[in-house]
């Protein structure tokens, strides 16, 4: 199924998430630098008249092996980021949930199962999506606003359905397609080649071997930063 990210890539655009009018705002939250430890990055006088922002997102964890690894490296970097959670696996591994949250991470839903949320019934679909709420909320005390539909996959009854759970619907700009395992080098090439301010990237801490994106996300973040980017997590207020 995961060959489905493939059919679907090319319609996950700006342009798509306009028309659904869920797209989530690229303006960094209040009080941001305040609360968000990267945005204490030194900066040249020029960066910082014109500061810079990009949203990394983690889909299909927690991960026993892979989430851990990359929660190390996000706080070597004073980095926060948002994961994209599937309840399964929260329910599996709680402890691993807790820990993102306690680090300050932004902890959003993924669904219950990761199915395609244009092929399920309304049933099915409160079902995956409230359930993954409850399993979240046991471990981090909140209630996710920011659902994303995996695969990508919407529509408008996607989009009525999950506005009437109280959802955003959140995709991503920037897809290095980093499941697929394409390399280190070529995560690290196609995410610095695509990244603008406000992107949003999507990256993987769970349903898979997830070597390369640990292995490229410590050079990521240091071009980046380099570049004078502040790095914000997603909450759907």
């Amino acid at each position: 199924m995961r060959d489905l990210r493939l059919m679907i890539s090319a319609a996950l655009t700006v342009g798509l998430t306009a028309m659904l009018g869920l797209a989530v705002s690229t303006e960094p939250p209040p009080a941001a630098a305040a609360a968000t430890p990267a945005a204490t990055t030194r900066l040249s006088a020029k960066q910082a008249a014109k500061p810079k922002w990009v949203y990394l997102t983690f889909d299909d964890g927690p991960s026993a092996r892979y989430t851990a690894q990359i929660l190390k490296i996000l706080q070597a970097y004073h980095v926060r980021a948002t994961f994209f959670e599937v309840g399964q696996n929260v329910k599996r591994y709680p402890a691993i949930t807790r820990r993102v949250d306690r680090l300050g991470h932004s902890v959003q839903n993924h669904s219950l199962s990761h199915p395609n949320l244009t092929k399920v019934n309304w049933a099915t679909f409160k079902y995956q999506v409230r359930t993954t709420d409850r399993y979240l909320r046991a471990q981090t005390g909140y209630t996710p606003r920011c659902l994303r539909p995996p695969y990508g996959a919407t529509n408008r009854v996607v989009a009525k359905r999950a506005a009437m759970l109280g959802k955003k619907l959140t995709l991503w700009t920037v897809d290095p397609a980093d499941w697929s395992r394409p390399g280190t080098s070529v995560i690290v090439r196609r995410v610095l080649a695509k990244v603008r301010s406000g992107s949003v990237v999507l990256m993987h801490d769970g349903g898979g071997n997830r070597s390369q994106t640990v292995a490229a996300l410590p050079k990521i973040l240091k071009a980046l930063k380099a570049r004078g980017y502040l790095f914000y997590p997603l909450w759907c207020h």
